[in-house]
């Protein structure tokens, strides 16, 4: 008990009933308590030496250690995936900002386009404009360094 309690685990063992049986050499049904025919209830051979082992590991638990080093490691992944969920909503929230402002400056440019077309139309209505007639090619505009 004192070795499972202070971390000292078999191979594939954990911190728990089951280990305390095997590595005691018996079976775990003895840390438990029995019904006998007659309805009557008794305490089982070992059932004392169990709740003082689950007494005292709850005892360590609480003051904050970990016996066993997979429980460690679970706490570990949790914490991780924690941080990854809330990480995970803070994108999701920057996705969707980015795509109002996306919506937004596609709504502006159409309008833009729109009003960019208007003006054109009108202009051409007008008949007052001339359009200059293109540059040669091979030659330079006027004021050119050229």
């Amino acid at each position: 008990m004192d070795r499972l309690l202070r971390g000292d685990l078999p191979p594939g063992g954990r911190c728990d009933l089951k280990t305390l049986a095997a590595e005691a050499g018996i079976t775990r049904t003895g840390f438990y308590a029995k019904k006998d025919r007659d309805g009557s209830v008794r305490e089982g051979p070992y059932q004392h030496l169990g709740e003082e082992f689950e007494r005292r590991l709850r005892t360590l638990q609480e003051a904050g250690e970990v016996i066993d080093p997979r429980i460690a490691q679970i706490e570990r992944l949790k914490a991780k995936v924690a941080e990854l969920k809330e990480r995970l909503a803070q994108r999701d929230e920057t996705v969707a900002e980015l795509t109002t402002f996306k919506e937004l400056v596609l709504s502006r440019l159409a309008a833009q386009h729109d009003e960019i077309v208007r003006l054109r139309e009108q202009a051409a209505a007008l008949c007052d404009i001339r359009s200059l007639p293109a540059a040669r090619p091979g030659t330079a505009p006027h004021g050119s360094c050229n």
